[in-house]
């Protein structure tokens, strides 16, 4: 008669495990080789991001184009025609565009990465996967979203470079195009980490981070070129506040590489960049820390 050994009598030696779940140590580590191993998921957020923006709409893709296309209409009427404000001497519709571009990027991929703990508390809280594939796969959609809209711009911008008989004057400052996204999706990853640590018990600040984002593109050179601040408070120029915002360098960057026209300069960029590795290395510390209790607040 054959007796089968119990299960509580195998040895642990010969069991494998395929994964093991533990919690961080090292609040700096992000896991990156788990966020690459769940490449996959990144990609299904990213698709199920798509598809729930534009589900049951009838222009769906076409949102791509219209949105930026209403806002860039609305400022050529609001701040180039009534409020006569400064573009340089360059084509406003371009001019405006071309901000309108990238601040939506990072406005768009802040706002959502602040709100990942509560809006998906509930498949947090039944199934494990790394946390940080969620922000990353916003970062990534709202990064093809800005893909298309650059498209746009591309074209529009392309019709005043062939066109000619504008002020328009590209250079090779064009080519910093992908570093300049690089640092926007990082600074806003970064900085989306530590508002969705916040958020989890105090969820007023999702509120108050969407009317900061409104008010914060106001101190951004993206309805006004950078030249055309002067003034100064208490001794401080207005200029050097409003670059003290590191949004200022990258919208400024991209419109002199498209444009020919704005404020370039290696330590506006580098001070950009640097803020950009400071508040992500803040932001991963804290989403570390907070990732493993939140369940228990949200």
């Amino acid at each position: 008669m054959n007796h089968t050994e119990p299960a509580s009598t195998i040895p642990a030696t010969n069991k494998e495990w395929t994964e093991v779940i533990e919690p961080k140590t090292n609040l700096l580590d992000l896991r990156l080789g788990d966020v690459w191993r769940y490449r996959d998921l990144v990609m299904m957020f990213v698709r199920r991001d798509f598809v729930s923006t534009y589900k049951q709409t009838i222009l769906g893709p076409l949102w791509f184009f219209i949105q930026p296309l209403l806002t860039t209409i609305t400022f050529i009427i609001v701040f180039g025609q009534v409020a006569r404000l400064s573009t340089d001497g360059l084509p406003q519709v371009v001019f405006y565009l071309a901000g309108v571009t990238v601040w939506s990027y990072f406005a768009a991929t802040l706002t959502t990465v602040s709100t990942v703990f509560v809006a998906n508390a509930a498949i947090f809280g039944k199934v494990y996967f790394p946390r940080l594939t969620m922000p990353v796969s916003i970062v990534i959609s709202n990064m093809v979203r800005f893909l298309i809209q650059f498209g746009l711009f591309l074209v529009i911008w392309l019709f005043y470079v062939v066109r000619g008989g504008t002020t328009i004057q590209p250079n090779w400052v064009i080519a910093l195009t992908p570093v300049l996204l690089i640092i926007m999706g990082l600074m806003s990853l970064g900085l989306g980490m530590i508002f969705s640590a916040l958020t989890t018990k105090y969820r007023d600040l999702a509120m108050l981070l969407t009317f900061g984002i409104q008010l914060l593109m106001y101190a951004t050179p993206v309805i006004y070129p950078l030249s055309s601040i002067t003034g100064e408070i208490k001794g401080i120029s207005y200029k050097t506040i409003i670059l003290a915002n590191p949004m200022s360098a990258i919208v400024e960057t991209f419109r002199y590489g498209f444009l020919g026209s704005g404020a370039f300069n290696w330590s506006y960029l580098g001070y950009s960049a640097a803020f950009t590795v400071a508040i992500l290395i803040i932001g991963t510390i804290i989403f570390n820390k907070v990732e493993k209790s939140f369940t228990d607040t949200v």
